[in-house]
């Protein structure tokens, strides 16, 4: 009689033993979750392969249930995501024993940048402040037809509408890309001036100097020179300047930016390539975290956070209330880097718009709400996310002494990887819109991208997500912007990034943040290159200083050449 008795306290053992088995796989995946690395960015495919224009846009075909722009599943009750990006195309990565990623080799274009050569009259300047603003070919913008016009639709997401052409537009006497409108006047000696149609100077080519000034629509001025030794110097008032100088790394060519911002004196490292014949220069971190910590900087954490900026009662928060608004709570590291680079960019504007005296320019629409909506800083989220599965490819390649492929670092890969993409503006910048009128973008402005350029474009045809409006472009609008100029933007978002997770390393565990694992505890790795690049001058502050003043001759000479001329208007 004691039989089936024996029988049930035997099943409801094994019972009870599978759900505490079950529970600890459960807590055992979720513990390892937060560490495992990022999957890999998707290849740089070979240039024959380079995806084709297409009209219709190219995430339809991805695999049903998946965001079809971005990845991750937007979470609309909240700012949340709830899966992994879905990675698509080419992949030369799988993972290996131990958590990381190991990768083979596939084709690449050459990486060789053009020499380098003195400055010319025709040397092209951008108009991004710490730019890339020399274009040693002294190409333009290669006119492109078939390229669809992307939007945002109600969920927030890129749609492409029917194909636009991108006027052709004259280069101006910097060389860069100018609107038909503009008044150009090639002046005695080498030297040129350029005019908006309201009479207002836009651009000034001083050949004697090697000097090239750009008026942007925002009010400011940006100085660049280029000097016989190859170096270059850049200022902006209210802006920190900096003095680039290359240098060679196992036969590669690098370049510092030694960056002087009001007695704080930092550098950066970049990269030189060739993309589309025109000399690019992508960042290069100089250090890198363990796997660890990249896993836990791109899975999402175990628990909403809710984290205090300390800026609330900053001027620069009340200026840009229309616009910005940071996230209530943070599941993922990601939303808290998307608000720590937007913020440090808005901070950034409204500090050089007070000393620049250019603010009342910059003042944005006042809006009910914030116009960067929660879907576009989503976007923005997604591609922190990519950006910091890419850091973690490099990481793990500079490790194993294999040396970084700048193109499928650089712009080169976002173009050809057949995904969407958004650019952040990290500085004041003037584009032309479909129209062919100039218009201007500014820090913390949004950019989508649905279909590639041309083979052998030197410019891309993006849309406007979201801006500031009053003398900005306005949202959804169609804009040209050149190959450069998108190269700094993804360099500013990389650096910015790069900051936050010095940021998330040095906090974690405090102010709400979540700890970190102790393999996401360990003291970074120094690139190499870094140790070999020649130090920041002494004196750049002053080299700097003295180029405003410089400008301000140049304005002066020029102006009375062009009206000796008969060419004052």
């Amino acid at each position: 009689m004691k039989a089936p008795t024996t029988k049930r306290v035997s099943l409801l053992g094994f019972t009870l033993l599978f759900c505490a088995c079950s529970l600890y796989a459960a807590d055992d995946k979720k513990k390892t979750q937060s560490t495992a690395p990022p999957p890999p960015p998707p290849a740089r495919p070979a240039p024959q392969a380079a995806p084709a224009r297409q009209q219709a846009p190219a995430q339809t075909q991805r695999p049903a249930g998946t965001n079809t722009t971005y990845g991750p599943t937007v979470n609309r009750s909240g700012p949340t995501t709830n899966s992994m990006p879905t990675r698509t195309g080419p992949t030369t990565s799988r993972p290996m024993a131990g958590g990381g990623i190991t990768t083979t080799n596939h084709p690449t274009t050459s990486t060789a940048t053009p020499a380098r050569s003195a400055t010319t009259t025709n040397q092209p300047a951008n108009n991004r402040a710490g730019g890339n603003l020399s274009n040693p070919q002294g190409k333009t913008a290669t006119p492109q037809t078939g390229a669809s016009s992307p939007r945002p639709n109600q969920a927030g997401r890129l749609v492409a509408t029917q194909p636009h052409p991108v006027a052709p537009h004259q280069a101006g006497v910097t060389g860069r890309i100018s609107p038909q409108s503009n008044h150009v006047v090639h002046l005695a000696g080498g030297n040129g001036l350029e005019r908006r149609p309201n009479g207002g100077i836009s651009n000034i080519h001083d050949a004697k100097r090697g000097l090239d000034i750009h008026h942007n629509l925002n009010g400011g001025r940006q100085v660049m020179v280029s000097r016989a030794d190859h170096s270059r110097v850049f200022a902006e008032r209210g802006r920190p300047g900096f003095i680039e100088r290359p240098y060679s790394f196992h036969g590669h060519d690098f370049a510092t930016r030694s960056y002087y911002d009001h007695g704080h004196v930092y550098q950066r490292f970049y990269r030189g390539y060739a993309f589309h014949g025109v000399a690019l220069q992508v960042y290069a971190p100089v250090h890198y975290y363990s796997v660890g910590f990249y896993g836990w900087a791109y899975h999402p954490w175990g628990a909403p956070v809710v984290f205090s900026w300390g800026w609330g009662a900053s001027p620069w928060v009340g200026f840009y209330g229309g616009y910005f608004a940071p996230y209530p709570v943070y599941a993922t590291p990601s939303l808290w880097l998307t608000d720590y680079m937007i913020s440090n960019d808005l901070q950034a504007a409204y500090a050089a718009g007070q000393e620049s005296g250019t603010l009342a320019q910059q003042q944005p629409d006042n809006n009910p709400a914030p116009a960067l909506s929660p879907e576009v800083k989503q976007m923005v989220a997604n591609e922190v996310q990519s950006e910091l599965a890419l850091e973690n490819a490099e990481a793990q390649q500079t490790n194993q002494n294999v040396e970084v492929d700048p193109a499928s670092s650089g712009i080169s890969r976002l173009l050809g990887d057949g995904n969407n993409h958004v650019f952040v503006v990290g500085s004041s910048l003037d584009v032309i819109d479909d129209s062919g009128a100039e218009c201007a973008l500014s820090d913390g402005d949004v950019l989508g991208m649905t279909s590639p350029p041309a083979p052998d474009a030197t410019a891309v045809s993006l849309t406007v997500l979201s801006s500031k409006g009053h003398r900005e472009c306005s949202k959804s609008a169609n804009v040209t912007v050149a190959v450069d100029d998108l190269q700094e933007m993804q360099n500013h978002m990389r650096e910015t990034i790069d900051r936050g997770l010095d940021q998330l390393q040095a906090k974690q565990g405090k102010n709400g943040l979540p700890a970190a694992p102790p393999s996401a505890q360990v003291a970074p790795t120094k690139a190499a290159f870094a140790e070999v690049a020649p130090p920041p001058d002494p004196n750049g502050a002053n080299d700097v200083s003295q180029q405003l003043k410089n400008a301000d001759q140049s304005e002066q000479d020029l102006t009375k050449q062009a009206a000796a001329s008969g060419n004052s208007n």
